[in-house]
């Protein structure tokens, strides 16, 4: 029932109407003219949703075909790693045999150490030119896509061999990852983002000590590789799972003060720290407020206002305070940008910094002026200086500077507030259906438009 349609569908990528065909009752392994089941087609077209709406509509990722192969071993031929996730199936691990586990492994392993070009001339015999292309793999990451002879594959088979890995149990080494992630030389390869997202499953302090040895690395991409993992724990500290906040805390501040000669690592190292809480920050911000490289000032801020506790300085310290409005003074813009949102918050806690934070407002720069305008529309700030220049941000072309402006000025209960909303326009706007600052203006004016004559 329904065998054409959904053959239909699959040819067409409409993954919604597969899944209503299967929901009617469909044969999920419906086989199309060659004989092959339609999953194999969605393989083969690198159709993910397609891919994923089979599988999970019954659709049987081991089955064995003609040739001997299964669709699953078709997807890890193809190369693409979202493809594999999406036709792996639930519980692989207990699913597969042994065997077909170890072989799996084995073809992810060999493609990816001949290399798909390669492995791709000796499938065909090919000799004439192959063609290249940078393709989305998934959300986050991409793969090279190479064809010779009609036939397609991408380069993702480090990225596969690595989540197959991890499926099936297998604690790959902690040096293997790092070098898969690097070996491509792409911070947006799937490879790279595979063996990132596995060491961030992986909480064991013997993983972390693994994983931070490589930052005496001579090579600056590993170090950099080593301080995304370190602050993906840090972003994503799941329940019960050591994020290791603590020693990675006092990591950073060593390597911060040892010293880092590459600006890029130095600027991760800093941006990392300051997800932290560790009572060295400021000191640390100090020593690199007047470093030659802007994006490093540019983390300088956030580490200025850091205790060991995370709460803002209360005051401000007098040499944090003096490198604050340096910066706010800085030839960059997107230093000053920083330096503006640690005003506001240093203003909050100290007043005594409304000039430099009025003096940002009308920064000759947008970026700054609205990043300014974003901080003070949260704040405790009231000073009478600070809600002019906000007012003063209505005539900005920016409708996002705007609304802050306008959200800025009804937070400080300021009598321009409803000018401030009609100099913004209609306040239905696609993209703001759920911002909060725009729902607060709109429950102002409608409890002002509501309320009785005289009341």
């Amino acid at each position: 029932m329904g065998g054409r349609p959904l053959v239909g569908a699959v040819r067409r990528g409409d993954a919604d109407s597969v899944l209503a065909l299967l929901e009617s009752g469909a044969d999920p392994d419906t086989v199309t003219d060659n004989g092959l089941p339609v999953l194999c087609l969605a393989v083969v077209t690198y159709d993910t949703d397609v891919a994923k709406a089979l599988v999970e509509g019954g659709a049987d990722p081991d089955r064995r075909l003609p040739d001997g192969t299964t669709p699953l071993r078709r997807a890890v031929d193809g190369g693409s790693p979202a493809m594999v996730e999406a036709v792996l199936g639930r519980e692989p691990r207990l699913r597969l045999p042994e065997a077909e586990r170890a072989d799996l492994l084995t073809l992810a392993r060999h493609w990816y150490e001949r290399g798909a070009e390669n492995e791709l001339r000796r499938r065909t015999s090919g000799f004439g030119p192959a063609y290249r292309a940078w393709v989305r793999d998934d959300e986050y990451a991409r793969a090279s896509q190479v064809t010779l002879d009609g036939l397609t594959v991408r380069d993702g088979h480090g990225a596969i061999l690595t989540a197959l890995e991890w499926a099936f149990r297998v604690l790959t080494p902690v040096d293997e990852l790092v070098a898969r992630a690097l070996a491509r030389g792409d911070r947006q390869h799937v490879d790279r983002s595979a063996a990132l997202w596995v060491l961030n499953e992986r909480r064991s302090k013997q993983t972390w000590s693994a994983l931070t040895a490589h930052r005496h690395s001579p090579e600056p991409e590993r170090r950099r590789f080593v301080l995304d993992v370190l602050h993906g724990h840090l972003l994503s500290p799941t329940s019960g799972r050591n994020s290791h906040e603590k020693e990675t805390a006092e990591l950073l501040v060593a390597w911060a003060m040892e010293g880092e000669a590459d600006p890029r690592v130095l600027t991760d190292v800093l941006r990392v720290l300051s997800e932290t809480e560790h009572r060295e920050s400021p000191s640390v911000g100090l020593r690199y407020a007047g470093h030659p490289a802007p994006r490093v000032r540019a983390q300088v801020p956030d580490l200025l206002l850091g205790l060991g506790d995370g709460t803002p300085l209360p005051p401000l310290g007098a040499a944090a305070r003096a490198a604050l409005l340096v910066l706010a003074g800085d030839k960059d813009r997107t230093v000053r940008a920083g330096a503006a949102r640690a005003l506001v918050v240093a203003h909050d806690v100290g007043p005594g910094l409304t000039d430099a934070v009025v003096g940002l407002l009308g920064d000759p720069e947008a970026e700054v002026r609205a990043c300014t305008a974003e901080a003070l529309a949260h704040s405790t700030n009231r000073d009478t200086a600070v809600a002019d220049a906000l007012a003063a941000l209505l005539d900005e072309e920016d409708f996002t500077m705007r609304l802050h402006a306008a959200y800025g000025l009804l937070r400080r209960d300021d009598p321009r507030t409803g000018e401030a909303i009609e100099r913004l326009g209609p306040l239905s706007r696609p993209g703001f259906e759920h911002d909060p600052h725009l729902s607060a203006l709109w429950r102002w004016k409608w409890n002002r438009e509501q309320r009785p004559a005289g009341g």
